[in-house]
């Protein structure tokens, strides 16, 4: 139901019930003025108070209730003496007791009458659309916020059942989520409603189980916040980190494109050579077949390493969704190290792995996870790169923490990382190089805590810095 504080266009609708209350307590006193005066009537002035308690504040109650003790009194001394006995006076004191508590208990019930509309006025200028429902989901209330929100007013929404009306889509089956409040007292989510005028809206929904004072279910308060716009600004941010990651990538790739093309030469130029090794024995005046079978093979294996190498240049340069497939992160890390070796041989770096071979699968984006691991690997090669005084290394070390988490660490034996600069290392624009975007290691951490995993830095305890990223391990009966 619809609660509103009275305003004065509701003035007169009072009219009735004080005319009534007039006309009664005249009948009344009429009545006790001409009756025996040991036959009680003057209780009858509790009608009166109780009509007018709906539409006078607290001082005109009283008001009321004096007159009506007044006019108690005026029809008993308006009797002969000799009628006055005993008796008719315990009656008119019975009748003053009576019209006293029944005014009490009138304001008692005005005041908490009062304290009632208070709140439900409270309720209707929250900006939150409130909704409450009982057990079989039927409005009973329906607050302003809930009118501006949806569009429907209050008369036409209370006795409606509101996921019909709505046409809720839920994230999970009703009966489930209607399990888990009932459990807990509480539910909250997001649910999708729909206007009146058929505008689909995001709304973060929270329900609250209302119990009554023997403990059973009676009512479900709904409190619905829209975030429509919210979710559209969170899906808009998400494209375009994903298009900057995209280009980042594509820029990092560029980088090594002397190397790339370094990796595919070598194949190319092996499958020509052994392609004429292979006709000069098949030239000969007795051919040699098993020497020109086994050029034919290098020349087979020389053509698949450089189409490996073409797939993984590919894939990490595809532009497409991000998806979440259960991954071997030691497959990933192998996957992109072949991409960095010949930037790893022109810097003198030696590039090492120690992997845990019993690792869990983490459940991942293969495309994303390689390009955290090549922009960690390239920082780390870079940053080794110009060591003159130890040997420049980069290791590239997997392992399952403490707590369950699968770890992949990139450790370098560079210059470390400067105390000033840790606390910033991760945030957007922000690079050590003259020439770098500061970039790379922001898109790294997005895609960590994309993941729901946490990427973090360290200086190492001799020479260098050490990367490291975290993921959840992923079981399959645990999913």
């Amino acid at each position: 139901m619809q609660y509103r504080l009275p305003t004065p266009k509701q003035s007169h609708f009072a009219i009735l019930p004080a005319v009534a209350a007039a006309v009664v307590a005249a009948a009344i006193f009429g009545v006790d003025s001409i009756t025996h005066p040991e036959i009680s009537v003057a209780p009858l002035y509790a009608a009166v108070v109780l009509l007018v308690v709906k539409i006078l504040d607290t001082r005109g109650v009283v008001l009321v209730a004096a007159g009506c003790i007044l006019l108690a009194i005026a029809s008993a001394a308006m009797h002969d003496h000799e009628e006055l006995s005993l008796v008719a006076f315990v009656n008119l004191f019975a009748s003053l007791i009576a019209i006293s508590v029944t005014t009490y208990l009138a304001l008692r019930n005005q005041l908490a009458d009062r304290a009632l509309v208070e709140q439900a006025h409270l309720l209707d200028v929250v900006h939150d659309g409130i909704v409450v429902r009982d057990m079989n989901d039927v409005v009973a209330y329906w607050n302003q916020g809930a009118e501006r929100l949806y569009g429907w007013p209050g008369d036409q929404a209370v006795g409606k059942v509101s996921h019909r009306l709505l046409q809720t889509v839920f994230p999970a089956p009703l009966e489930e989520l209607k399990a888990e409040m009932l459990r807990t007292g509480r539910w909250e989510g997001e649910v999708l409603h729909t206007r009146r005028d058929g505008v689909q809206l995001n709304v973060a929904s929270r329900w609250s189980l209302q119990r009554d004072h023997r403990g059973d279910p009676v009512a479900i308060v709904e409190t619905n916040n829209d975030i429509t716009a919210r979710t559209q600004a969170e899906d808009t941010l998400q494209r375009t980190q994903s298009e900057l990651a995209h280009v980042t990538r594509v820029m990092t790739l560029g980088e090594l494109v002397a190397s790339i093309a370094h990796e595919v030469n070598q194949p190319l130029a092996a499958v020509v050579a052994n392609g004429e090794a292979g006709l000069r024995w098949l030239g000969r005046s007795t051919p040699q077949l098993e020497e020109a079978r086994h050029a034919i093979e290098r020349i087979i294996n020389e053509g698949i390493r450089a189409s490996e190498v073409i797939k993984r240049l590919r894939i990490l340069s595809a532009k497409g969704e991000a998806e979440r497939i259960p991954l071997d992160i030691n497959q990933v890390i192998n996957d992109v190290l072949p991409l960095v070796q010949r930037e790893a041989l022109d810097h003198n770096v030696s590039l090492l792995i120690e992997a845990d071979s019993d690792l869990p699968a983490v459940l991942g984006d293969r495309v994303q996870l390689q390009q955290v691991v090549l922009n960690l690997v390239m920082n780390a090669i870079e940053a080794t790169s110009d060591v003159t005084d130890r040997p420049c290394r980069v290791l590239v070390r997997t392992f399952l923490s403490e707590d369950g988490q699968v770890v992949v660490a990139v450790q370098d034996t560079g210059h470390g990382i400067n105390p000033e600069d840790a606390d910033r290392l991760f945030s957007p624009f922000f690079s050590t190089k003259s020439d770098g975007m500061g970039m790379g290691l922001s898109i790294c951490r997005s895609i960590i805590e994309g993941h729901d995993g946490q990427i973090w830095a360290s200086q190492n305890m001799d020479h260098g810095a050490n990367l490291q990223f975290a993921l959840r391990a992923y079981r399959e009966d645990a999913s």
